[in-house]
């Protein structure tokens, strides 16, 4: 017993000891008219998420194995999840507010005037938002009250800990100011309904044509404490077991005193059950709670009150944890999560995380802080780190033998495009750079599971992975960038087993490409054939986009056939890699950029272009100036291979990219397909005609999509064209502004588009960091700052001045033989570990 009491005092002594809130650094303010779109996703890797309002609400509920899109768990109306706060100034009358900013002036119009959720809450009447990620933070204030209140947000975040990244939990923290010369009474108070069962895919629609949401039946809300942790835990028995929305949520808080809960309002006719609440905590700032639970999905409440000192402040923290283990995604089979098979339930969940966070928080506090400290520009730090939103979103999820598998994005309720699809992942390296080991289990996935004997790889996987290869098409671009990430993850691992292990299978993915009649059955280098590609459809003929992909994979298969001693394949690899980089030199470079040769699509001979009778085959590029023609070169820097081709020509092309594909205003520019850039924004198109566009081109010509314009503009950094790299990605980001569209969220073919991860490698460009755990070597300019790097394992920073590097590990640790930097030369010496303990200087 005396045991079990002390174990209780240290929880809660960690608990008291790391309570003051942290300072969080910012990025980047947004007003109050550039709030409305804002929306925080916090959750873990694979986890789902709730999001964080620009305005303090709790919005887009995806906790459940799915994507929802503006879904807040009930029918629009005051009955969604808030937090309020209840002041009570001394001898002056008490005051309540939700914790939510002003109505935005298109949320007034509806036809029975419910157009928002919150709609009849008192609010606050100012509001901002100071952005960074993993957290962000809500300033709210309002002339009438005495008290300010600053909400933050966040959920751990630590490069190369994906378990530590990986949690389900969101952790808020109301921190109130007292505005007066005298102590204030405050309460802060976390009101939700119990949804489980309810994920927003079942429903009906009233005579109004309310979306009237199904799948809670007789759930439990039950008031727990324990170890210092107390809350309400809400659970379901009339729920099938097997049910996507099956699970349990905790809505919690490790303050010690000062708690008083309800396990459930009045019965909602007429909206009695929020009545009923606000009267309650209105009256004192404390709850009462029920006898017995009412309505299917029962309204639960938390709230904590204390008093504030003058011109004090004090903090109010809560947590939400949840968990559940029944995902489906793209399978009639449940496929599961990895998460789920750490915690029994959203409770155990709590117990297990919540005295973790305040170290989680340090470090994740020491990751920001070193990232934002660094001399990358401020609109690279933007791009870079808010699109890391993406790997935390319900485009990605861990199945339950811990595989990361992705979405390309997601719509509103569904995924969009199954797979992990391979021509897409591609372009992201914000996962490898970040968390090595999950970007491993992705190669795992695309070699072991969903390539065949014979070489061939479907671009989609199939789940369960036992079903992997069942979709029977391969991509030209996707196969080829697989063998290059590859490439990349050995080399930032280091591990000599993951190479030979895969191996066989990497040879046999390069082979594929030489079989009889397909991408080059000929073996010169050249991709003649029909080339399915991310433009989802069939190139005839050589072209940049996939010739560069294939140059790549043919010069990283040279460097691992090395390792190997696999001679005879990397001579085989060397000579076929020579022929190709100087045919497309020599043959699709028209002195401007690199260009498309149509071939026939039966017999892959060149079509005379200006033959009176030639038939053009649909949804091709010919001579257009593609956005992202040097993608297999970006990935190539990347990667450290070098060159391709003719750095000139690389270097010419995306000039000519810049000149003829950037767009300043596209209030003009006709575009029959999808527009992710109106009005008079700027950005790059996907491709432009300089010499006269084919009648039928591909798809999205006269689009412009994030993910492509971070691969050119990241192209344009490596060589040396950094002003025109710069107003690219500016570009994108002013286009995220909160106001317009949410700056965690850039889409495609869907929300969080997986592509848009490119933007990482903005800051690989910027600082020049490569790295092989190979070769214990690492790179970086020789241009003065201070340049955050990570090679998915470790991390740290690296200070450059005066031919001089400090290399500084803040997590994990590097080996070292050599470092160099660029301009400047290569320094070899014995090998040494540097780790967190102390800086490694290197003197040039």
């Amino acid at each position: 017993m005396m045991k079990n009491f002390l174990l209780l005092l240290i929880i809660q002594f960690v608990f008291k000891a790391s309570y003051a809130q942290p300072d969080w650094p910012v990025l980047k303010h947004y007003d109050q008219d550039h709030l409305l779109n804002i929306a925080l996703p916090l959750g873990g890797i694979g986890t789902g998420t709730v999001s964080l309002g620009g305005r303090g609400e709790l919005r887009d509920w995806e906790i459940m194995n799915k994507p929802a899109k503006g879904y807040s768990t009930v029918t629009k109306g005051n009955n969604a999840p808030f937090f309020a706060i209840y002041v009570k100034p001394d001898n002056k009358p008490a005051l309540s507010r939700a914790l939510i900013g002003p109505l935005h002036p298109s949320e007034y119009q509806h036809y029975e005037g419910r157009p928002v959720n919150h709609h009849g809450l008192p609010r606050f009447s100012e509001a901002s938002f100071d952005a960074s990620y993993p957290a962000g933070i809500v300033n709210l204030s309002d002339p009438s009250l005495p008290v300010k209140v600053k909400i933050t947000g966040f959920n751990p975040l630590i490069p190369g800990d994906a378990e530590a990244s990986g949690l389900p939990l969101a952790v808020l923290t109301y921190e109130v100011t007292n505005l007066t010369d005298q102590p204030i009474e405050v309460s802060v108070c976390g009101t939700m309904r119990n949804f489980v069962g309810k994920d927003g895919s079942k429903y009906h629609r009233d005579w109004k044509g309310d979306f009237i949401y199904e799948g809670a039946r007789n759930n439990i809300n039950e008031f727990r404490s324990q170890n210092g942790i107390q809350g309400i835990y809400m659970y379901s028995d009339s729920v099938p077991k097997a049910d996507a929305a099956y699970g349990t949520i905790a809505l919690t808080t490790s303050e010690p005193s000062g708690i008083t809960y309800r396990r459930s309002s009045e019965p909602n006719s007429w909206e009695r059950a929020v009545l009923d609440f606000w009267d309650d905590f209105s009256a004192d700032g404390e709850l009462t709670d029920k006898k017995s639970l009412h309505d299917n999905d029962p309204m639960a409440s938390l709230a904590v009150k204390k008093e504030i000192a003058a011109n004090g402040k004090a903090n109010f923290r809560f947590y939400l944890t949840w968990n559940f283990p029944n995902r489906y995604a793209w399978s009639k089979e449940n496929v599961g999560n990895y998460y789920s098979t750490l915690y029994s339930d959203a409770w155990d969940a709590a117990q297990k995380i919540l005295p973790a966070i305040p170290a989680l928080e340090t470090k994740t506090l020491q990751f920001l802080r070193a990232f934002l400290s660094s001399d990358f520009p401020q609109v690279v730090k933007e791009a870079a780190l808010f699109n890391l939103s993406t790997l935390r979103s319900q485009t990605v999820f861990r199945i339950k033998s811990g595989h990361l598998m992705g979405w390309e994005g997601v719509m509103d309720e569904f995924g969009s495009c199954m797979g992990s699809c391979t021509h897409v992942w591609n372009y992201e390296v914000a996962t490898p750079f970040l968390f090595g080991s999950l970007a491993q289990t992705m190669r795992d996935v695309e070699f072991n599971y969903a390539s065949d004997s014979t070489g061939f790889m479907s671009f989609r996987a199939a789940l369960p992975l036992s079903m992997a290869t069942t979709y029977r098409n391969v991509a030209a671009d996707g196969q080829m960038g697989t063998i290059m990430k590859f490439y990349r993850d050995w080399q930032l691992s280091g591990d000599p087993d993951f190479l030979k292990a895969n191996w066989p299978k990497v040879k046999n993915a390069l082979a594929f490409a030489w079989r009889k009649a397909g991408w080059d059955g000929d073996q010169d280098g050249v991709m003649e054939g029909s080339q399915h590609n991310t433009m989802d459809v069939n190139y005839f003929g050589p072209n940049p986009q996939m010739q560069f992909w294939y140059l790549g994979a043919l010069k990283a298969a040279i460097e691992m056939a090395a390792y190997m001693k696999d001679k005879e394949f990397a001579l085989k690899c060397q000579k076929i890699y020579t022929q190709g980089s100087e045919w497309t030199d020599k043959n699709l470079f028209n002195g401007e950029y690199y260009e498309h040769k149509i071939t026939d699509p039966v017999t892959f001979k060149f079509l005379d272009m200006n033959g009176p009778q030639v038939k053009i085959p649909d949804y091709q590029l010919g001579r257009g100036c593609l956005v992202d023609q040097l993608v297999g070169q970006y990935m190539a820097h990347i990667c450290g291979l070098g060159y391709l081709g003719d750095s000139l020509h690389i270097r010419t092309t995306l000039q000519s990219v810049m000149k003829y594909n950037y767009i300043d205003d596209f209030s003009s520019l006709f575009n029959n397909m999808r527009s992710y850039v109106m009005g008079n924004e700027s950005g790059l198109i996907m491709a432009s005609w300089p010499h006269g566009r084919l009648k039928v081109p591909f798809p999205y010509f006269a689009e412009s999509m994030s993910g492509f314009e971070y691969t050119a503009a990241v192209g344009m950094i490596y060589e040396g064209q950094t002003e025109n790299a710069l107003k690219c990605i500016q570009s994108i980001r002013d286009r995220f502004d909160g106001y317009k569209r949410n700056p965690y969220d850039e889409p495609e073919c869907g929300h969080h588009y997986a592509r848009a991860m490119a933007s990482w490698a903005a800051t690989l460009a910027i600082s020049g960091f490569h790295y092989s755990a190979v070769n214990k070597s690492m790179t970086f300019t020789s241009v003065p700052g201070t340049y955050f790097w990570s090679n998915g394992y470790a991390w740290g920073t690296c200070k450059v001045e005066n031919r001089r590097a400090v290399l500084s590990v803040i997590s994990g640790q590097v080996q070292l033989s050599q470092f160099g930097l660029k301009g400047i030369g290569l320094k070899k010496f014995k090998t040494v570990n540097v780790q967190d303990t102390k800086p490694f200087e290197i003197n040039f």
